[in-house]
């Protein structure tokens, strides 16, 4: 796999651009998150679909897919034209939770589903089981994880041979991990951002203003553009309609080498959950 940042530069990137996964689908290299989207939650995915998002993501804990799914209705968007992402619990029956999710979601299929999290006792051997099950019955086209390890990850591919096409992580410039990027690249999974804007703790850094007054942006727009040409991608949560504009305006400017390495540099392992990141 070439080095993502590389690769993603030579895609001439904008809203529509996809990566190709390991298993030969594609995915949008930037989506709408929904974390706590329960105001007003179908108004918000009918206009982000309006607007062409081109991912939603939500989870079966979040409270967002009753409401997600009539957003999905009320659009006039083709549903092969957008991508889903859903995840199933640690505790959950991944099988019976994927098809519960799809009821809420009033969908025959997702995109990608996740294990949301791993188990305290392990891996989820048997969640990763369930999920390749109901990837075989086209209950969704393709199967991940989110806030796994790497060692977690071998866990799963060791005992069944399947690899996950992403792991949805929390990534910023102050939380992040070479490791796992570069784990990452060497195994085609593609990493997702979850939180790329520090839930705004941190979009008052000095560091990220001085960059996005140079470039006539938002410090918003400064962490989302990191992460596309990290080859990373973001995932921003917006529940007002100049927000869901702002977040995908980032495909007029790119950060020069110098203005990426000192983004880079900014890592502090920080987590806006209040736990020092690792993915190792």
């Amino acid at each position: 796999m070439m080095d993502l940042r590389e690769g993603m530069r030579l895609l001439n990137m904008n809203l529509q651009s996809r990566i190709q996964l390991r298993t030969g689908n594609s995915m949008p290299i930037i989506g709408l998150g929904t974390w706590q989207l329960t105001k007003d939650t179908a108004e918000i995915i009918e206009e982000a679909l309006a607007l062409g998002y081109p991912m939603i993501d939500t989870s079966g804990d979040y409270g967002t897919q009753p409401g997600i799914g009539q957003g999905i209705k009320q659009s006039t968007v083709e549903r092969d034209s957008f991508y889903l992402i859903s995840k199933v619990e640690e505790d959950d029956d991944a099988y019976a939770a994927t098809r519960k999710n799809l009821e809420e979601l009033q969908q025959n299929y997702v995109d990608l589903m996740l294990i949301h999290r791993p188990p305290r006792n392990g891996a989820g051997i048997q969640l990763w089981k369930g999920l390749i099950r109901a990837q075989q019955d086209g209950l969704t086209k393709d199967i991940g994880v989110s806030n796994y390890s790497i060692e977690l990850i071998e866990d799963l591919i060791g005992a069944t041979g399947v690899v996950p096409v992403a792991n949805q992580i929390e990534w910023s410039p102050f939380g992040h991990s070479k490791e796992m990027l570069r784990y990452a690249e060497k195994n085609d999974i593609v990493i997702q951002a979850y939180s790329p804007l520090t839930r705004t703790e941190r979009l008052d850094d000095s560091n990220i203003q001085e960059i996005a007054e140079r470039h006539e942006k938002t410090p918003a727009q400064i962490f989302i553009r990191w992460n596309l040409q990290l080859g990373t991608v973001p995932l921003p949560k917006a529940n007002q309609k100049e927000h869901l504009h702002e977040d995908i305006d980032v495909f007029d400017f790119e950060l020069s080498d110098e203005e990426m390495t000192a983004l880079d540099a900014l890592n502090e392992h920080y987590s806006c959950l209040g736990r020092e990141l690792s993915y190792v």
